[in-house]
């Protein structure tokens, strides 16, 4: 049985064999010692993604005791689903999110990350979707037709899956923004998140 710590564009859990690209976690530990769920699927709002590997760290999963590893298809999913890059693995990527939102007046020159946190993980565990047309979206965001989760890529809709990205097809009418509004003003600002590759196929 797959460890249920792959996470959708929604921010929800499931057991699926496949990891990802990358990895986060949301505070501390999740799970219960049989390594299922316990009820609550967060213990803070400093929701991070960061690199599978790093520095040559190694560590088994779901240690006891230890945060709850949580993996991810690509960057534009854990940004749906309420993350932001790491600091520590991720230093680059997570200036140039932070330097975005800075220019845009939505965090001030020096101001604690955890600023960004509050709203951005903050959103996605209130549920906060707004109903937008996906046009006006920037591309690299996600939104939700239906039950199923489209990133906006070139202009167009690819539907999302734990697999990849299908093909592109026309961007639908109204949808519900999945990616947090601070994050999709750092994408519209030139923030370009790591994609897997199946989108350009």
């Amino acid at each position: 049985m797959p460890l249920q710590n792959r996470v959708d564009p929604f921010g929800a859990l499931h057991g699926v064999p496949a990891r990802g690209l990358l990895m986060g976690k949301r505070g501390g530990c999740l799970r219960r010692p049989d390594q299922t769920l316990k009820a609550r699927r967060w213990t803070s709002r400093r929701w991070i993604i960061c690199v599978l590997s790093f520095k040559d760290r190694r560590r088994k999963l779901m240690q006891p005791g230890f945060y709850t590893e949580l993996f991810f298809l690509d960057e534009a999913t854990e940004l749906a689903g309420g993350h932001r890059p790491c600091f520590e693995g991720r230093r680059a990527d997570a200036s140039r999110l932070r330097d975005a939102l800075v220019y845009l007046g939505y965090l001030e020159a020096g101001e604690m990350v955890d600023a960004l946190d509050v709203q951005v993980a903050g959103e996605t565990q209130a549920v906060m979707r707004e109903t937008v047309q996906p046009h006006t979206l920037p591309d690299g965001a996600m939104h939700a037709a239906g039950e199923r989760a489209w990133l906006k890529h070139a202009g167009a809709a690819q539907p999302w899956s734990f697999a990849g990205y299908g093909p592109a097809q026309e961007l639908h009418e109204r949808s519900d923004r999945l990616t947090p509004r601070l994050t999709c003003g750092a994408l519209g600002a030139g923030y370009s998140p790591v994609i897997y590759p199946s989108v350009y196929a």
